[in-house]
């Protein structure tokens, strides 16, 4: 019986291999590629496995479309061995579920995926090798990022069952184990580049709101994508301290650094922002010294509304906060109290040119 259950074991991890190796990938013509595992057996220690991988991928065009992976086959064929302590036990078939470790790179974006697949369930003959087969339900994959797209497999976890002629269970049970991909190999299955997507250059107008001083100050300037640069015109913000003393800040926002984003439809653009505040003025008096800033850059999200189309333009939005205030001379800390803090707004229309 142990030597039985240490076959089954490896029957099983095979076909759960296979199975955990069904996992999304994309390129424009079919692969097939091999790859060794290691995995724990029960009482024979460590066994090594090869697993054949087959399917076709369809690769968009362009950022912002998606991935699918069709025709995919994962056969592993199980030795006699294996087939012989199956019988032992009185396993007529195995089946079960499996968990697949994949990560998904595509230019700036890394996401690690764990997959749900099914073991389908396997008939096991009485003696001689026989081939499992997986497949699993693998959804399109939407590729934001212009740039290096790979598809990488790692480890995966299996939970298995043999069961009887009768649909009952063996003496082993359901049972989970673990196999980790063999040094020495290339583990992506999928790499390619992505194209850069048109671009598209726009005119903004509207405004920001700063919440503290209780002012909007309009704005106009540029946009591009997909590099995501804001170019923002200097702008002013009329203000009142107590109700009634007047006051106007001038505002200068600029990036800070490489922009990034994702491009689909619309768009999400990750800014970095350095904002100057280069004249202050009370009583219509200057109160700032010409090197007012804010002490840290900021970060804003600006992220596309309805009705947006790259070709055309449209509503763009983000909420931002202005860190303590830098560099603004005897009156920076009361500048600072003027104009930090969070809730302030962007809300821009951008126009095609």
């Amino acid at each position: 019986m142990r030597i039985a259950r240490s076959l089954l074991a490896a029957c099983v991890l095979a076909f759960a291999i296979a199975v955990a190796l069904a996992a999304p990938a994309a390129a424009s013509t079919p692969i097939a590629k091999k790859l060794g595992f290691t995995c724990p057996f029960p009482l024979i220690g460590l066994q090594k496995l090869d697993v054949e991988i087959k399917a076709s991928f369809e690769v968009p065009s362009a950022p912002g479309g998606t991935f699918t992976t069709a025709d995919l086959a994962v056969a592993v064929t199980v030795p006699d061995k294996s087939t012989r302590g199956l019988a032992l036990v009185g396993a007529a078939s195995i089946e079960g579920t499996a968990s697949a470790g994949v990560t998904l790179a595509n230019g700036s974006l890394t996401l690690p995926l764990a997959l749900p697949l099914t073991v389908a369930k396997t008939a096991v003959p009485a003696s001689g090798p026989f081939t499992t087969n997986a497949s699993g339900s693998v959804p399109p994959v939407q590729l934001p990022n212009a740039g290096k797209t790979t598809l990488t497999i790692g480890n995966f976890s299996t939970r298995l069952t043999p069961k009887k002629a009768n649909g009952s269970a063996t003496g082993l049970g359901s049972f989970t184990s673990d196999c980790t991909l063999d040094p020495g190999q290339d583990p992506v299955l999928l790499s390619f580049d992505l194209g850069s997507p048109a671009a598209h250059d726009y005119g903004v107008t509207g405004s920001t709101t700063l919440k503290a001083l209780g002012a909007t100050a309009p704005l106009s300037g540029a946009f591009a994508v997909p590099s995501f640069s804001p170019a923002f015109d200097r702008t002013r913000a009329e203000f009142k301290v107590f109700g009634f003393v007047p006051g106007t800040a001038d505002l200068q926002f600029t990036p800070d650094g490489p922009q990034t984003g994702e491009l689909g439809d619309g768009f999400v653009a990750h800014a970095k922002l350095a904002l100057a505040v280069p004249q202050v003025t009370l009583f219509g008096l200057p109160v700032a010294d010409a090197g007012c800033r804010a002490s840290a850059p900021i970060p804003v999200d600006l992220r596309t509304g309805p009705g947006f189309a790259l070709a055309t333009g449209g509503p763009v939005t983000g909420t931002y906060a202005i860190p303590p205030l830098a560099g603004c001379g005897a009156f920076t800390a009361y500048l600072s109290s003027l104009v930090q803090g969070e809730g302030n707004t962007f809300a821009l229309t951008l126009t095609a040119r």
